[in-house]
């Protein structure tokens, strides 16, 4: 049986260069999906990443089963805060100066074309019942067009993102470009098994 590995198959998707570049989305991509808000340190957020996790690897078991079996993807998240209380700061700023409790997101793990969302649907109650884990409850099937991006890799830890996005920023600047979406972020690397210095995350703005 071939297993379907989506990070090799949409390479484009899942590779990023260590200078600002373009990359264009054109189609609706189908997520799992759960929303937050508050420090990603926090029990919350551990929480909403187990559920995740739970769930996707539900669905991939019930698709295996009926030989169409697929590697679970990568962690993804869009992030953004209220800016309307936190008026006029550029993307550099935002992510130094906005508290961390007062960021929302949204995690996301890129789904095989095949997945049936309201096969997710039915399941999903089961499934918290069974793992008596309410929050699975909370997953939910999620597609996202983005369009036109401006994207670079970042290395290192997440606290000197900022760095990496003030150069984005510059780009998008000379180019004329504006945000047109929310802040999306790739995680490469298990941060829970690799140093901080050698972390990998995709890091991508829409853009008009």
């Amino acid at each position: 049986m071939d297993k379907l590995d989506l990070a090799k198959h949409y390479k484009t998707y899942y590779t990023a260069k260590s200078k600002p570049e373009y990359i264009q989305l054109d189609e609706a991509i189908p997520y799992l999906s759960i929303l937050g808000k508050g420090d990603p340190s926090g029990p919350g957020f551990a929480s909403d990443i187990q559920a995740m996790y739970t769930t996707a690897y539900a669905l991939k078991f019930k698709y295996k089963a009926e030989g169409k079996d697929y590697v679970v993807a990568k962690l993804e998240g869009l992030w953004w805060y209220d800016e309307a209380a936190f008026e006029g700061l550029s993307i550099k700023e935002a992510s130094v100066k906005v508290p961390r409790s007062e960021w929302n997101y949204r995690l996301l793990i890129r789904l095989p074309e095949y997945v049936d969302g309201q096969f997710l649907e039915q399941m999903k109650h089961g499934l918290a019942a069974e793992k008596a884990n309410p929050k699975i409850v909370d997953v939910h099937y999620f597609t996202l067009n983005e369009g036109k991006c401006v994207q670079m890799l970042h290395v290192g830890p997440f606290n000197k993102e900022p760095e990496t996005l003030e150069i984005m920023k510059t780009f998008m600047d000379a180019e004329g470009l504006g945000r047109n979406g929310l802040h999306h972020e790739i995680y490469l690397s298990d941060h829970r098994k690799t140093a901080p210095e050698k972390l990998r995350t995709i890091l991508r703005e829409p853009v008009k």
